[in-house]
């Protein structure tokens, strides 16, 4: 470990991915209609980067809701708008409608009106959404559009898929802004070794800020330290921040997630150790699949209506990174004791970044041509096999031919025994029940390879990371 290194501010990363949402956002912004696009997703995944990014420049006004009364709301944005058509911010508006009715009035054919965490902006003004709808049916032709954008999924996702929401239909584009694949960590650290790349992303995730974050630090202790592990961390609280865009009890979220992430998987376990009955849970536990905080998962090859087998985990590699090992060291984190923290982290951080390589390469498998087939369906299995004794896969797959099944173990370890491992995969395979009948591939994920051309069977970093979109 390094020491405490100073705040630095966050280097802005070149733009990364979404090539597919840029191109649809401008295709919309550019058509001979006025049109509405919502975007939403979990905070800091990049919508406002997205947004920025698409707007056409001279004719775009963007502006970012927040929690003050709605009077100094609309004073701001017409403050904004002004700057594209004079003499607008100089009017005191009532109220909404008269904002609007203006704004789609002497709007410029082209112009686009892009209002970030629009659910702040609503939160002051619930007429706002039915306003918003009138105007939008009312001047499509004017060729003048409209951009939504917002961390709260609930809100939003009620904006554009409710049928009981003003905006039900209305909207022509509508994007769900998720984390980034592990592809991308490498470039935006600027990290050549895939090996460190999948580290980092078993710290930072998907999520585009926090790499911003971590890239302004000398190297990867640096920036966990700092940003989680600091009692002054920028990034100490952010599951509470997390849990507020979205829910009105927090309360309980978090008590799951920290179970869960201290290793409680099964409903049951969650329950005695809350001490309330399993049935009151399905409702909140339903609520943070919803959200990609947790993963519901089932063996693979199970029914979805199998529920004695169901399993959840924290879905996000920083939560799970955070509920493993910040949220039961809190209190010594408050009392300045960062590095004894740090050196706990790093003497156990391996069993962790495991569970995020398994999960890269479930996620990577039906992207490569493993063992010269297409996977189809992968997912992780777990019960007895035909021996009766209980055993886990960390990788099984039907390939498109349904007659073919992929065995695979995803192994985090530098001392890992590839001969022994494969022969221990293929006694697994021919003990489990999917195999009977069926063809059967095996296969072996390591943190390190040997040389080229040595074993067919292994797969390191670099093939996992290369596959993912």
């Amino acid at each position: 470990m390094f020491p405490a290194a100073p705040w630095v501010e966050p280097m802005h990363l070149p733009f990364l991915n979404r090539d597919e949402e840029r191109r649809r956002l401008r295709a919309l912004l550019a058509g001979r209609r006025g049109g509405l696009a919502i975007l939403y997703g979990r905070r800091r995944c990049g919508k406002s980067r997205l947004v920025q990014e698409v707007l056409p420049a001279g004719r775009s006004v963007y502006h970012v809701g927040d929690d003050r009364e709605a009077p100094l709301q609309r004073a701001s944005l017409a403050a904004e708008i002004g700057g594209k058509l004079p003499g607008f911010g100089a009017v005191s508006y009532p109220d909404w409608d008269a904002l609007l009715t203006r704004w789609f009035r002497e709007a410029r054919s082209g112009m686009v009106l892009a209002l970030d965490e629009f659910p702040a902006l609503a939160a002051s003004a619930a007429e706002l959404p039915s306003l918003i709808q009138k105007h939008v049916d009312a001047h499509r032709a004017r060729r003048v559009h409209l951009v939504l954008s917002g961390s709260s999924q609930r809100m939003m996702r009620w904006l554009a898929f409710d049928r009981a929401a003003p905006l039900f239909g209305r909207a022509d584009e509508i994007f769900r802004i998720s984390p980034l694949s592990g592809r991308w960590i490498g470039r935006a650290l600027r990290i050549r070794d895939p090996i460190r790349a999948v580290e980092a992303y078993a710290v930072w995730g998907g999520v585009p800020r926090y790499w911003e974050m971590a890239a302004a630090f000398r190297n990867h202790d640096q920036a966990v330290e700092n940003l989680v592990l600091s009692p002054q961390s920028v990034l100490r609280d952010e599951p509470a921040g997390l849990l507020l865009d979205d829910l009105r009890d927090t309360t309980q979220a978090a008590s799951i997630l920290a179970l869960v992430g201290g290793g409680c998987h099964r409903i049951s376990e969650i329950a005695a150790r809350l001490g309330k009955p399993a049935t009151s849970l399905t409702r909140p536990l339903q609520r943070l699949v919803e959200l990609d905080l947790v993963r519901r998962e089932l063996p693979f090859g199970s029914s979805p209506r199998d529920t004695k087998r169901t399993s959840y985990r924290i879905a996000d590699p920083f939560l799970r990174f955070w509920f493993r090992f910040v949220e039961p060291a809190r209190s010594r984190i408050e009392a300045g004791m960062t590095r004894a923290v740090a050196l706990e982290v790093a003497s156990s951080f391996g069993h962790h970044a495991g569970s995020v390589w398994e999960d890269l390469v479930r996620a990577a498998v039906p992207r490569m041509c493993v063992g010269g087939a297409e996977w189809a369906e992968v997912g992780r299995w777990w019960g007895p096999g035909l021996d009766g004794r209980p055993m886990e896969i960390d990788v099984v797959g039907s390939a498109s031919d349904g007659r073919t099944i992929l065995v695979a173990e995803a192994e985090w370890s530098d001392r890992s025994d590839p001969k022994r491992l494969l022969a221990e995969i293929a006694r697994k395979a021919a003990n489990l029940p999917l195999s009977k009948g069926r063809k059967i591939i095996t296969a072996l994920f390591v943190k390190k390879t040997p040389p080229r051309g040595q074993d067919s069977h292994l797969y390191g970093p670099r093939n996992v990371l290369e596959a993912l979109p």
